[in-house]
């Protein structure tokens, strides 16, 4: 995934400042997990599915549960045809159709007040970042099953399922600080129950600041891991 050219790099370089520029969540819910993903692995994750796998550009993209939009943003700025991102919470979407407002994109995206489960039809890319059920167990499960539901191509961001010292150190010194992990069997049963396949899982160091009074550092480091899942032909 590092092979990318200096003009490749040029645009994530791009991507990522145009993402830094948007707006976090003025108020986020414990509740609902609303931590703003970091610009730099929004920028990530679009980059790889962009041109890594081709699954951006010319596409229908979809964001579940997009929070401030910088996932549905990065599919914009990466040349999506058309992108949705879909929200249940108000004041989430109304900051993510400002922040789309102020990056200047022209790639059109649509912006969603509801939940997930008002999405009908077929997109050909997921991009998502869902609950990673610290608050509510197994709160991911209906975003995959969504996006599943709809979608060829998912991309879906959970958490790592123990604390990998020695993991996140490699990812510190590793040249796009991505390394191909093994699924969590919860995850990979309830893909393969939904007609879905496993076609890769990357882990990654996130970093996110104190938001809440029960964080104790002024900032949080950890794993997450990146699914790859194909809609099953079979």
């Amino acid at each position: 995934m590092e092979d990318l050219t200096q003009q490749r790099l040029a645009r994530k370089i791009d991507l990522i400042r145009t993402l830094s520029l948007t707006k976090p969540h003025p108020s986020p819910k414990a509740s609902l997990e609303q931590y703003t993903l970091p610009p730099d692995i929004a920028a990530t994750i679009g980059y790889v599915a962009a041109y890594t796998f081709g699954d951006i550009i010319g596409k229908t993209v979809l964001d579940l549960g997009c929070g401030t939009g910088r996932l549905a943003l990065a599919a914009s700025f990466l040349g999506a045809r058309q992108t949705v991102g879909i929200d249940i919470d108000k004041i989430a979407i109304r900051i993510a159709s400002e922040n789309f407002a102020e990056t200047g994109l022209k790639n059109p995206v649509d912006w969603v007040l509801g939940d997930i489960n008002a999405i009908k039809g077929s997109f050909d890319t997921i991009l998502q970042n869902p609950p990673f059920g610290v608050q509510k167990r197994a709160a991911d499960r209906k975003f995959l099953e969504k996006a599943l539901e709809v979608a060829h191509t998912t991309y879906s961001l959970h958490n790592h399922p123990y604390n990998d010292p020695d993991l996140a150190n490699r990812l510190k010194s590793v040249k796009g600080r991505f390394i191909q992990v093994s699924p969590t069997p919860f995850i990979q049963k309830l893909v393969e129950a939904n007609n879905g396949v496993i076609k890769a899982v990357y882990a990654i160091l996130m970093s996110i600041p104190h938001m809440f009074d029960f964080h104790r550092k002024r900032k949080l480091e950890f794993v997450a891991d990146l699914y790859l899942i194909k809609k099953s032909d079979g």
